[in-house]
């Protein structure tokens, strides 16, 4: 039996969830946010509640599909109630991050400047030398900020580059003159 996939998921107020075929749609006051459900996945929703089955609980395949989709739908839940959030910083010399309108402009020490068009439902901020991405689906936001990461990774040596704002990079020793003997 799936753990996540078998409790039952409350809606808070303010949140409607319906099915349409296999498209769960979940509105709330943040956003409006639609999955496409496994055939193998059966979703029940009875009042406030969300109920998630599996046709045949027994095979391991279709255990996994349950609390896959039990996780997100609680997300989607969590998505359109808070939202979702991703802190990123820059560190380097001459490194830095523009916002102009919707595209990101990024210098990071390369020849040119790299432009970075941010996804439809993701909002960008950019506040000396931190880029917060926020937006209701999970998937989206975590994409985007990685996909920005992945412009100049975090090097271990100086630690230049952008990583996220809890991430820790392990530094190393640079080289050492050798000694005379």
């Amino acid at each position: 039996m799936s753990r996540i996939g078998r409790q039952r998921i409350t809606l808070p107020d303010g949140v409607e969830a319906g099915l349409d075929g296999n498209i769960l749609k979940v509105k709330g006051p943040k956003a409006e946010l639609s999955q496409e459900v496994h055939p193998a996945v059966t979703v029940d929703i009875a009042g406030k509640e969300i109920k998630l089955t599996v046709k045949h609980p027994e095979e391991k395949s279709e255990r996994s599909l349950w609390g896959l989709f039990g996780a997100l739908v609680s997300n989607m839940i969590t998505g359109v109630t808070k939202g979702f959030e991703k802190k990123l910083q820059i560190n380097g010399v001459g490194y830095k991050a523009v916002l102009k309108g919707k595209v990101l402009e990024f210098s990071l020490g390369f020849s040119h400047p790299i432009l970075f068009d941010v996804p439809e439902g993701v909002t960008a901020k950019v506040e000396k030398n931190i880029i917060t991405i926020e937006g209701a689906d999970k998937q989206i936001v975590g994409e985007t900020a990685a996909r920005i990461r992945n412009f100049r990774k975090p090097e271990p040596y100086k630690g230049k580059g952008i990583k996220y704002i809890d991430e820790h990079i392990i530094r190393k020793a640079g080289k050492q003159a050798k000694t005379a003997e």
